[in-house]
């Protein structure tokens, strides 16, 4: 539009100007030193001849303050420091800078010392951006949003949820994909008591309703104390007509957490990691053997974690500015805290304690260490075949003929 700006009368270029504002929110007086300077052409003297191209941007006049030496070194220093963000980072550097020199982990000339020495923690932060993206960590999640039925279910958060009652519990599944999230491969559904901490889990071949529903049916059948409420996420695997409806015939309460707010499933969450990863770890589980596996250890682990392994409960958290008190109570087993339970009956206290004078805890031990060492051996065994059966296909490919 400048070529008819130009050539315009007063009228026509106030209303080629009202028109470019408008369109490109400029302020006025800079849409009219861009209309009037593209591709005018001025003659100087009798050889040159400028034309104005606003495409081309001229280069800075000036070096950079923090130049590549300042850059190279607050790399070196970040990485050192655990990749740390700029806040945290300037207010360690007078204190590391030296160290590192020290110990010759780090060469700095006295120019680029006194520039980190003024570095502000917005510019390491702006240096050091495409450093950080190279290393963000994308979390994968396995869950899969049910139906329409989640409207159904309602929606609690874990500041509503009773902990003081047993028989609520709640469930998630743990995916041992191994980083391969192809095909199928086992899941553990993991069931925490609120009230007492008493875990119960069992592995299925994968994340199919029928399975995970069985497995459901089995750890009911097993809990020392009546299911009274489950809670879940929203994945289809727990969010179907079929546990709903199992739900409501057997009186069960049926709850599900906010999509996106793992902190709602917080007490099973836990335990993902505490029981669950600790004790398999995240190799990849895909074959019936290895099914068997799991499931044996983890019938010595329920017995092992809820006789033998104390947990502690937060009471109470205040505020005091930007800190915060937490306080728990004394550590207990989940065993023991159900028997503090008064609406466990007299039948199941028995039950409890004999079993639990019956159970030694080293075998235990030993016995948990046997199945994890075959569990490892058998995915390591895998993985190998796996791995050969992979090249011996592109040598297979590469040797065909075209």
């Amino acid at each position: 539009m400048s070529s008819q700006y130009r050539k315009a009368g007063k009228k026509e270029k106030g209303r080629i100007l009202d028109e470019v504002v408008s369109l490109t929110g400029y302020n006025r007086w800079y849409a009219v030193e861009l209309l009037g300077g593209d591709g005018r052409v001025i003659h100087v003297g009798r050889r040159v001849r400028l034309v104005g191209d606003l495409r081309k941007r001229t280069k800075r006049g000036r070096q950079r303050f923090y130049g590549a030496a300042v850059l190279e070194g607050l790399r070196r220093i970040w990485a050192i420091m655990d990749c740390i963000c700029g806040k945290r980072l300037v207010a360690i550097l007078p204190e590391v800078i030296p160290i590192l020199e020290r110990h010759q982990e780090i060469v700095l000339d006295e120019d680029t010392r006194e520039k980190l020495r003024l570095i502000s923690a917005a510019t390491i932060d702006r240096l050091l951006a495409p450093e950080r993206k190279k290393y963000e960590l994308r979390g994968r999640s396995g869950t899969k949003p049910g139906t329409l039925l989640k409207h159904q279910i309602p929606i609690r958060t874990f500041a509503d949820w009773d902990e003081k009652q047993v028989g609520f519990m709640e469930m998630d599944l743990v995916g041992h994909d191994g980083g391969d999230g192809s095909g199928d491969f086992c899941q553990t559904l993991d069931m925490t008591d609120v009230a007492s901490g008493w875990t119960e889990t069992e592995a299925v071949a994968n994340k199919a309703q029928v399975w995970v529903f069985e497995a459901l049916q089995s750890i009911r059948s097993r809990l020392p104390f009546t299911l009274l409420g489950i809670d879940s996420d929203n994945g289809g695997e727990f969010i179907n007509s079929h546990l709903l409806r199992f739900c409501k015939q057997e009186r069960i309460t049926f709850t599900r957490g906010r999509a996106g707010k793992k902190n709602d499933g917080c007490f099973v969450e836990q335990k993902n990691y505490s029981v669950v990863r600790r004790a398999v770890g995240y190799a990849r589980y895909d074959s019936p053997a290895q099914l068997r596996l799991l499931n044996d250890l983890y019938g010595h682990l329920r017995l092992y974690t809820n006789y033998f392994q104390p947990v502690m409960k937060l009471i109470s958290k205040e505020r005091e500015g930007a800190k915060v008190r937490k306080k728990y109570d004394q550590p207990k087993t989940p065993y023991r805290r159900l028997l503090e339970m008064p609406e466990l009956s007299p039948k199941m206290r028995r039950h409890l304690r004999s079993e639990y004078e019956s159970l030694n805890p080293a075998q235990l031990k030993r016995d948990i260490g046997l199945l994890q060492e075959r569990l490892v051996k058998t995915a390591a065994r895998r993985r190998r075949t796996s791995i050969s059966t992979t090249i011996h296909q592109q040598t297979g490919n590469e040797a065909r003929p075209v």
